[in-house]
Order: C-alpha cells, then sequence, then structure tokens
C-alpha cells in the first residue's frame, strides 16, 4: 500500500483484522518493514499492526532536502492520519526506537506505549563525524561498501552461521536501500539528541537491548530507559537486531509488556 505522506510518496502495510488497539512497528537503518515480517504476524490476531519505510527505505521515496527527527516524526503523524488511527502502541529498533521517542515528545497523546529496541537517546558530539564519514562513503561508493561490517555488527557470529537466510534477506534490504536515502537518515542521526527531554514523558516504556550489540552498546538504551520514569529494561542474548536474532523471546516480552497495558 503506499500513502503520500508530507509529500512522500510512503510504502506501508496495515492488516487492520482485529479490531483491537494499534501497533506500529519502525525500521532501522538500511531496512525496511519486511524487518517485522514474523512478529507482525504474531500480533496482527490482537492488534491493527502498522508498519512502513522511512523515507528514503525500502519502496518510500527519497527525500532530496536535509530532515531531522522532528520531520520523521511528523511523517508518522501523519500516516496515521491517513490510516484514521488516533494513538498507537510503539515499537522502535535502532534508528526506529529514535523516531519513536521524538515521536513520543512530539505527539505525547497519541502514543499508548513505547518499545526501544536497541537505540540512544543521542548522539555524543565526539561520534557525529562517523555519521558524516559514513553518509561520504556511501554517496561515494554505494551500500555495499558497508554490508559486511553491517552484518557482523547487527547478528551474533553464531547467528550469522545458523540463520544464513534471515541474514542474507536482511542484507539484500540494505544493499537495495537507495545511496542517497540512507546518507540523509545519517544525518539526521547525527544531530539527534533528546535525552534531556525524556524526563517529561509519561508513557509506559520498555527498553530492550542486546547483550552483544556493539553499534549501540546496551548501556546507551539502558540509559534512556533510567532517563524516561518507570520504563523497564530487559537485555537479550543478541546483537543490534535483538528483535530478529531472539525474535521468540522479544515477541514474549513485547506480549506481556502490551497486555499490561490493556
Amino acid at each position: 500500500m503506499q500513502a503520500t505522506v508530507n509529500g512522500i510518496d510512503t510504502r506501508y502495510v496495515f492488516e487492520d483484522r482485529s479490531g483491537g488497539p494499534a501497533l506500529t512497528f519502525i525500521h532501522q537503518l538500511g531496512g525496511d518493514l519486511t524487518v517485522w515480517d514474523a512478529l507482525a504476524g504474531h500480533f496482527r490476531h490482537r492488534h491493527r499492526v502498522l508498519r512502513y519505510d522511512v523515507r528514503g527505505h525500502g519502496g518510500s521515496a527519497v527525500a532530496h532536502e536535509a530532515f531531522g527527527m522532528r520531520e520523521l516524526a511528523a511523517d508518522l503523524a501523519a500516516l496515521l492520519d491517513d490510516r484514521d488511527i488516533r494513538a498507537t502502541h510503539l515499537v522502535g529498533m535502532s534508528m526506529g526506537g529514535m523516531i519513536a521517542q521524538q515521536f513520543a515528545l512530539d505527539y505525547a497523546e497519541r502514543v499508548l506505549s513505547l518499545t526501544l529496541c536497541d537505540t540512544a537517546s543521542r548522539t555524543a558530539p565526539e561520534a557525529r563525524e562517523s555519521w558524516n564519514e559514513r553518509a561520504a562513503l556511501v554517496r561515494r561508493e554505494g551500500l555495499a561498501a558497508l554490508a559486511d561490517v553491517t552484518m557482523a555488527r547487527w547478528f551474533t557470529a553464531d547467528f550469522r552461521r545458523t540463520h544464513r537466510d534471515t541474514v542474507a534477506q536482511v542484507c539484500d534490504v540494505l544493499l537495495r536501500t537507495p545511496a542517497e536515502g540512507y546518507a540523509r537518515a545519517c544525518e539526521a542521526l547525527r544531530d539527534f539528541d533528546v535525552h534531556e527531554r525524556l524526563a517529561r514523558l509519561r508513557v509506559p516504556t520498555l527498553a530492550v537491548a542486546g547483550r552483544h550489540d556493539s553499534g549501540t552498546p546496551p548501556a546507551h538504551t539502558e540509559a534512556l530507559a533510567r532517563a524516561i520514569a518507570g520504563a523497564r529494561y530487559e537485555l537479550l542474548d543478541a546483537a543490534h537486531l535483538a528483535p530478529v536474532e531472539e525474535s521468540q523471546g522479544f515477541a514474549a516480552l513485547l506480549e506481556t509488556f502490551l497486555r499490561q497495558q490493556v
């Protein structure tokens, strides 16, 4: 399905079968909505499940002007409006978790709960140049220049060996991501910092980290959990894409958390 969201042609899937509360999944940098296929299938019997491709990813158009997390949060708000969804549970992974934090701060009345996976509440000043360098590399050489190191960061060695098909599918999505879409998102990540604002959130929050995550070390996710009143923090035996690598464990955590919000 496609919708025009803030001038961006946006691909999404909305499974409106159950009549239950809305549940929205937001993918990582270099990903698309298919990363949530298994979890969407698990939850669609109790929730109206929305997945979408962030601008410049998957089947969504590339924005040629600069943008930040505020614009990405506004994209989500416009998509929810298009689907007549007043409020939703939000699940965001990595970049998706940053979008979810920004959305919760900008549209607090539209968030039923937050689940923030393998993510951080800010990019440290000393790390910002690395995002500029990554954006420049991708513009110059394409996503193939990052594929091997990204898969090594996203999944543990054991998972890459025993789940080759899953890793290959995720890698294929990364390789098909438009270079300019990826680079623009890198620049949005570079400037992200909402840490000092998180204390104002009053929304049930679950924060989940991968024990072996070198891209966003667990301490970063734990720090944002401490900044949000009443947030729950959990650690899974995974690398950066914990909801994929430990899909059953993550589904159980999320299911228990969502049932507590009824």
